[in-house]
């Protein structure tokens, strides 16, 4: 397990480069967020961003989702793939949000994963971003990071990396912590040809320490 010093060093210097650590989807309602979530499966943020302001021009409240016909809806997230699944479940979690919750996004992992399409990966998205809670956001980049760096054993499932990374980085680091791998992960950890040399991180990452071993 990394020790206290390294992982401050490895969040200090990510907190350097990504100082906003911002949410790549972009939103301006909660439950905007929670759909934009569910569209990201399997697609990029970018892909998201272009297919949402029509989606949510059309459908402008969640009454209007939760009265919608799947199919229509299918229409306008065509491009992100899985779309008639993704509209279904967008169009059943309005129905339940507004029958069970009010119209809100509740705020317990317990609740946002009782949701159609929520998963612990959306959950606790939701819950850093829009509650401000300990949230451990795993998904494809933090997974491979964190077990390159070694703060996880390079688990390739989400739940136990999750579990990993609550055992070292600290719960009000970790919503941040998790966006600035996003971003982290598409500029210099990418998934092929990662740019080790001159990477900030680089003498924290036990997969470079090894290579480097390797190589002498």
């Amino acid at each position: 397990m990394k020790s206290k010093a390294a992982v401050k060093r490895i969040i200090d210097k990510l907190k350097g480069r990504y100082p906003d650590a911002l949410c790549s989807l972009q939103y301006k309602k909660d439950y905007e967020l929670l759909f934009a979530v569910r569209l990201s499966a399997q697609c990029t943020d970018e892909r998201v961003n272009q297919v949402t302001p029509a989606l949510y021009a059309r459908f402008p409240t969640l009454e209007s989702f939760a009265q919608a016909d799947p199919a229509e809806v299918g229409q306008y997230i065509h491009s992100c793939g899985f779309y008639n699944g993704k509209a279904r479940d967008i169009v059943a979690c309005a129905q339940k949000l507004l029958s069970e919750y009010g119209g809100k996004v509740p705020g317990t992992m317990e609740e946002l994963t009782g949701l159609p399409g929520v998963g612990r990966k959306t959950a606790n998205l939701i819950l850093g971003d829009v509650f401000g809670q300990e949230a451990y956001v795993c998904d494809t980049h933090c997974i491979r990071i964190t077990g390159r760096l070694g703060l996880t054993d390079g688990t390739k499932d989400p739940l136990q990396a999750e579990r990993q990374l609550r055992l070292v980085i600290p719960p009000k680091e970790s919503s941040d912590f998790c966006h600035r791998m996003v971003l982290f992960g598409r500029e210099v950890c990418t998934a092929r040809s990662p740019k080790c040399e001159g990477c900030p991180l680089s003498a924290d990452c036990d997969t470079f320490r090894k290579s480097k071993k390797k190589d002498t």
